[in-house]
């Protein structure tokens, strides 16, 4: 019951703050739908975002993928990431015994979520969009039957900027768009470019 409370003060504290709509186009939020919802990354805050931005039902099956570098931190994060949100953490630096990145995911989407992941990889501190790394791409070729939805976040990189604690009042949104599925044979190069194109094609045309 406390893990419900305070994901549902989260993620409206969130929503409140930032003002965020949410806006389905080409795709429609389907409960019995296993998906892997993949956006663009400036801040912490945007797995949070897209998580809020999902009708309940919904929400309860999806779990973001985040860095344990990170989320490990300090009592609060774990606390956070493990009870509240669910987390599926990752290794990103592969320090020898680790498990890898991608087995992780695939056991999560095996046990039945759909996941959250970002697929720049990094913090995005620029404009439009970084070169996608292989991971989403090796996630497809393991569970081909997945589909792929992009997620674009408008504005919450001047809302959440690096290194505040709490956003600035500015008004965000969340874009879903029409989802992506791996082809037969398709090569890691034509499927990054694919998946990066159609998340760039949710951006507002000044991005």
């Amino acid at each position: 019951m406390l893990e419900f409370i305070t994901a549902s003060a989260i993620t409206g504290l969130a929503r409140a703050v930032t003002g965020a709509r949410t806006l389905w186009r080409g795709c429609t939020p389907l409960a019995d739908a296993q998906r892997i919802y993949f956006g663009n990354h400036s801040s912490h805050a945007d797995f949070v975002l897209i998580w809020s931005s999902l009708p309940q039902a919904v929400r309860r099956r999806t779990r973001p993928v985040a860095g344990a570098d990170y989320w490990e931190q300090g009592m609060l994060r774990r606390y956070v990431i493990h009870r509240v949100f669910h987390g599926v953490l990752v290794d990103r630096e592969r320090t020898q015994g680790s498990l890898d990145p991608i087995a992780v995911m695939a056991a999560a989407v095996d046990e039945g979520a759909s996941l959250i992941l970002f697929p720049e990889g990094t913090r995005n501190l620029g404009e439009g969009l970084l070169p996608f790394k292989s991971g989403i791409y090796r996630l497809a070729l393991k569970r081909p039957r997945l589909e792929f939805v992009p997620v674009w976040l408008n504005n919450l990189k001047r809302a959440m900027p690096k290194g505040r604690l709490l956003p600035l009042p500015i008004l965000c949104t969340v874009t879903f768009g029409p989802p992506v599925i791996i082809y037969d044979g398709e090569t890691r190069d034509a499927f990054l470019l694919r998946t990066r194109e159609a998340l760039m094609a949710l951006a507002p045309k000044e991005t």
